[in-house]
């Protein structure tokens, strides 16, 4: 656990906050920073659920100036090395970073990729299937900042976009199989950089379309990449989102990861938002993995159950009219 990692670096003397803010990028739900004092602590994240969790519990998500800061290791190559290169450009120079990570997640390879940098670095602490060490505040090589990419479909991307190499096999298959026409009021849960949202607006039909999306990067690609006044861009959780409108149809491939393990519980509280919010004569078109137990969540949910294709992995379908409880 990050908590004991941490609390083991601040008895020790790995890591010494001096005085100012402490900038912690990218904790996860969960994660114990009660060793730190709170009223020092600036949580960053671009996660919406994250922040939510983060700002319940009372901690700020703005200030400075930083006198230190704690980077919570991302799975992702390059947006590990961009949260560094973040970190290093927050605090002055010679102060301490504290990196912590899993070893599931590339604390190892970080940690080289530091080490060949050049920063100055403490020694390494192991506990709990992870490690934390502290490096010297310095700059960072430049490519770690990680600009926008342009990818296939004259789409840009970020590092903490799902499906940051280009279109996922999933949305493809789903866009492809989306009706010549769709109606007035659409949304696309997860929407991601805008993948399967350039595919709704391509469609006669829609008048409305809201991108409901967590992640703040991904969000920030999709309105650069949708530029389309009938998108309305939502930073939001979908599984908590409420819509000015319903809907009459919704669109979506939604995640089933939250860390390295399946939960589909995800997935069905997506599905749970779509039916929720879908007009009584609304349609859900949705992909997701063959493996994944939603059939009995669509059945409870939906009056009609369409098996629309895909292949080995994904399955498409389209389910209409929602069965409302009396």
């Amino acid at each position: 656990m990050r908590s004991t990692r941490l609390e083991m670096a601040l008895d020790q003397g790995a890591f010494a906050p001096p005085a100012g803010d402490i900038l912690v990028l990218r904790p996860r739900a969960g994660d114990d920073l009660s060793a730190l004092s709170r009223d020092r602590v600036v949580v960053e994240t671009g996660f919406r659920p994250d922040h939510d969790h983060f700002t319940a519990k009372g901690y700020r998500t703005t200030g400075g100036p930083f006198g230190s800061a704690v980077i919570c290791l991302p799975r992702a190559k390059a947006a590990a090395l961009a949260l560094i290169h973040q970190a290093m450009a927050s605090v002055p120079a010679g102060a301490p970073v504290l990196l912590d990570g899993q070893k599931t997640d590339g604390i190892d390879p970080a940690i080289k990729a530091c080490r060949e940098a050049g920063f100055d670095m403490g020694e390494s602490l192991s506990k709990a299937h992870g490690k934390a060490i502290c490096l010297t505040a310095a700059p960072a090589p430049a490519g770690w900042a990680a600009p926008p990419r342009a990818v296939e479909g004259g789409f840009v991307t970020l590092p903490f976009c799902f499906s940051a190499d280009g279109p996922d096999r999933g949305s493809a298959l789903l866009a492809a199989v989306l009706p010549d026409r769709l109606p007035a009021h659409v949304a696309d849960l997860g929407a991601g950089w805008g993948y399967l949202a350039r595919a709704i607006l391509s469609r006669p039909g829609v008048q409305h379309l809201d991108l409901v999306e967590a992640e703040a990067q991904a969000l920030d690609c999709a309105r650069q990449n949708v530029p389309d006044p009938r998108a309305a861009f939502h930073w939001a959780d979908a599984t908590a989102f409420k819509p000015k409108h319903m809907w009459d149809a919704v669109v979506m491939n939604p995640p089933f990861h939250t860390g390295r393990e399946a939960e589909p519980d995800l997935g069905i509280a997506f599905i749970r938002t779509a039916h929720r919010y879908l007009a009584p004569s609304g349609t859900l078109w949705l992909v997701a993995n063959r493996h994944l137990p939603y059939d009995r969540t669509l059945t409870t949910l939906f009056r009609q159950i369409e098996d629309i294709g895909g292949d080995a992995t994904f399955r498409l379908t389209r389910a209409a009219l929602p069965i409302r409880s009396r």
